[in-house]
């Protein structure tokens, strides 16, 4: 007999991935890859102030907001990286803490996320 409730079958399609799922959110994450890539390389790029410039106070706040932007895609790559990999290996979608699927629909906003929107909650709080 089969005792699972409508709710759950609702929850578990939720969080099912397809293999259709699987491929648009690993196209999603070559996209976010392509970007932060080039995104770092114009950052990388950007013309910097001489030291002999009259605006060396403006141009350090700009050199600033560069590093902090770095600093930021960098950090998303490495996220976007981390996720392939777990597509590669099988692991995806998977929350990292209580091993639970992460729904659907969190993974195609953020299809990086280590965690379900519980567990992320939980992170959040303790910081």
């Amino acid at each position: 007999m089969n005792h699972q409730t409508i709710g759950d079958r609702d929850r578990d399609r939720a969080t099912r991935l397809t293999p259709e799922d699987l491929a648009a959110l690993r196209e999603n994450l070559h996209e976010q890859r392509l970007f932060r890539q080039e995104q770092l390389r114009q950052i990388a790029t950007a013309v910097t102030a001489r030291p002999d410039d009259p605006l060396r106070q403006q141009a350090a706040a700009q050199a600033e907001i560069r590093i902090a932007l770095a600093a930021s895609a960098r950090m998303v790559l490495a996220d976007v990286e981390a996720a392939l990999a777990r597509l590669a290996d099988g692991s995806y979608g998977a929350c990292h803490l209580c091993r639970r699927p992460i729904a659907r629909e969190r993974l195609e906003i953020v299809p990086q996320a280590r965690y379900c929107a519980r567990c992320q909650q939980v992170r959040e709080a303790g910081r």
